[in-house]
């Protein structure tokens, strides 16, 4: 047990840095044009509250969600209470969360894939997909479609979920896209944007960036005091990669291939397991362990080569 533990600890450090990497590049670009006080207090105050606030607010909202009836504070306190019936409560809302959450890390999987701009970590296959990008919409259709249809047999709220997750992808990925035309404002010299505004905008990002990692971390465990503890550290690694070694990180150029890699088997898990299908406890951490390994040794290969 302690061992499972440790190891969902570990996978869910390394889930929530290698993919808030975006978010870091976006924090340290606009934080470079900004005032020695006012990146003070985001790097330090800021990870108070993208720890805290965003990464414990978001399991209990979603605890809550599909717990209603436990009520606001009734969530609050199941994400941290030994009553056996709290737990039961949470395991039988777990399909709901699980094709929700799921749901979204297939479609952010599946935008990489075809849409997004990236360094080839598995060229043939992934050129191969990005020469057919305009499919994404039909192939994320087509699988909601799939995923509704079995879940409506099964649970009609389990459908809704799914339903629920793909809209949130689609909100997300809007504010994205959105932080990046932003980000080029922010970094015009003549832009005039005071501190205590980028401060809040670089606050929005991080809690929209935050979703991901929160909604896959539901793959490993559905323990909020572990979810808490693994994506807080890896939120305070980040931030540290954000101060100290951000260039060097960039260099690593596969490792946001193994994130999204990664996502595709989180969420393929937590799929499986909406259905009943229930996988290993130990395989969601696992798998990001190793396929995230995977890509930074490969990463660290071409690095080796390009100083040789």
């Amino acid at each position: 047990m302690t061992v499972t533990i440790l190891l969902t600890i570990l996978g869910l450090i390394i889930f929530e840095v290698v993919t808030s990497v975006d978010n870091a590049v976006i924090n340290a670009e606009v934080l470079s044009t900004m005032g020695e006080r006012a990146r003070r207090w985001f790097l330090t105050w800021g990870i108070l509250f993208a720890v805290f606030v965003v990464r414990g607010a978001l399991p209990w909202l979603i605890i809550w969600v599909v717990n209603p009836s436990l009520g606001p504070m009734g969530a609050l306190f199941a994400t941290f209470s030994n009553d056996p019936a709290v737990h039961e409560s949470i395991e039988r809302s777990a399909p709901v969360l699980l094709a929700a959450g799921g749901t979204f890390m297939i479609f952010l999987f599946f935008y990489w894939l075809f849409l997004e701009e990236k360094n080839f970590g598995l060229p043939r296959a992934e050129r191969f997909f990005m020469r057919f990008g305009i499919w994404f919409y039909a192939v994320v259709a087509i699988l909601l479609s799939t995923i509704v249809w079995f879940a409506l047999k099964q649970n009609p709220v389990m459908a809704f979920g799914a339903v629920i997750g793909s809209t949130a992808f689609f909100i997300t990925h809007g504010f994205k896209e959105n932080a990046e035309k932003g980000e080029q404002d922010l970094l015009k010299k003549d832009g005039k944007m005071s501190d205590i505004s980028k401060i809040f905008y670089l606050e929005i990002i991080d809690t929209s960036f935050s979703i991901d990692g929160v909604l896959g971390a539901f793959a490993f465990t559905l323990s909020v005091p572990i979810i808490l503890l693994g994506n807080g550290i890896g939120a305070i690694v980040i931030r540290e990669i954000t101060v100290r070694n951000l260039r060097q990180v960039k260099r690593y150029l596969y490792l946001k291939n193994g994130a999204m890699y990664s996502v595709a088997v989180l969420g393929t898990v937590m799929v499986l397991n909406a259905f009943g299908l229930h996988t290993p406890h130990w395989l969601a951490p696992l798998a990001t362990v190793c396929v995230v390994g995977y890509f930074f040794l490969k990463s660290s290969r071409e690095l080796k080569g390009a100083r040789a």
